[in-house]
Formats: C-alpha cells, sequence, structure tokens
C-alpha cells in the first residue's frame, strides 16, 4: 500500500492517524466518563485523569501532525457522483470534526492548567500552564470540555453511519478509499 494519498485513495499514513484518531477519542470519552465517577480512595483517582491527560496532549500533537500531512499529502477529491449538497456536507462535517477536536482539547488544557500548574505527560515531560487563573476557568472549561466531548462522539458516530451509508446504500468507494482499496 501507498504512504501517500493519491486520487483514488487514502494513503497508509492518513488510514493509520484517520482510524487511530477515531480510536482514541472513543477510548478517551470512556475514560473521562469513568473517571469521573472514582471515589477519593480508588486506586485511580490519580492515575485515571494523569493518563487522560497524557493521552489528550498526545492526541494533540497527532492532530497538529495530521494537519502538517493534509498540506503534504492532500486527501483524494471528492468522487465525482456527489451532489454539490454532498461535497459541501462532507467539508463542513470534516471541518466541525477537526474543529470540535481541537476545542475539546483545549478545554480540556484549560481544565487541567486552571491552578497554575503545568500538565505531566505520561512522566516523560511537562506541558507549562500558559493560560491559569481566568475566572472559574475549570468550571467553564470542565463544562465545555464535557458537552463539546458528547458532541464529538455522537457527530463522529453520525460520520461513520454516513460513511456506511454511501458503502452500502450508494455503493461508492468512500469508505473504500479509507480501507486503502480501489473503488
Amino acid at each position: 500500500m501507498q504512504l501517500r494519498n493519491s486520487s483514488a485513495r487514502y494513503g497508509w499514513i492518513s488510514i493509520v492517524m484517520h482510524w487511530g484518531v477515531a480510536l482514541v477519542v472513543f477510548g478517551l470519552f470512556a475514560l473521562g466518563l469513568w473517571m469521573v465517577g472514582l471515589d477519593y480512595y480508588s486506586a485511580w483517582r490519580k492515575e485515571g485523569p494523569d493518563l487522560h491527560k497524557s493521552i489528550g496532549i498526545t492526541l494533540f500533537a497527532v492532530m497538529l501532525l495530521r494537519i502538517v500531512w493534509r498540506l503534504l499529502s492532500p486527501p483524494p477529491p471528492a468522487l465525482a457522483s456527489y451532489s454539490r449538497m454532498t461535497r459541501i456536507g462532507a467539508a463542513f462535517g470534516h471541518a466541525l470534526l477537526y474543529l470540535g477536536l481541537f476545542a475539546v482539547m483545549i478545554a480540556g488544557y484549560l481544565i487541567s492548567t486552571a491552578d497554575g500548574a503545568g500538565i505531566p505527560v505520561f512522566g516523560l515531560f511537562e506541558i507549562p500552564a500558559v493560560v491559569s487563573g481566568l475566572p472559574d476557568q475549570a468550571d467553564v472549561a470542565g463544562e465545555v470540555h464535557f458537552y463539546l466531548a458528547w458532541v464529538l462522539v455522537i457527530f463522529a458516530g453520525l460520520h461513520g453511519v454516513a460513511a456506511l451509508k454511501h458503502h452500502f446504500i450508494d455503493r461508492d468507494a468512500t469508505l473504500a478509499r479509507m480501507l486503502g482499496r480501489k473503488a
């Protein structure tokens, strides 16, 4: 399989980033829901959030790389069979997914740095608290993070349903291209 995207399909790097980000987003969502229910005496009370933050920071870096990769290796053009509305919807949907991901991660950063402390990443290094001390920073960012995470996961699910619709109902190459296959 090719590394770079072609006019017919996505390359290996784009495919791995796409499916990897999807798995990590759903995993972080599940971890986030689980960890907010931990009680004070749970062994995971500190480790759960630390893991969530470390994975979230790593995801942020991967998303930055993903944007650079899209510039270096543009995705295949929309299929000729797509209507104008489908093209607009796909562009709008992808933009919302990217913006939603970054907004959730920035809100998470603002929660974690509200007290002025940096964010340790897997115990290897620390991301400094550049923004802290805003009025109700942790509470407001927490609300934004929570609700945007739900919106993002629901929208990502709809994105998956749309891909299945293209594959099984429209019988076009949309899903096949993201699996690295030709139409």
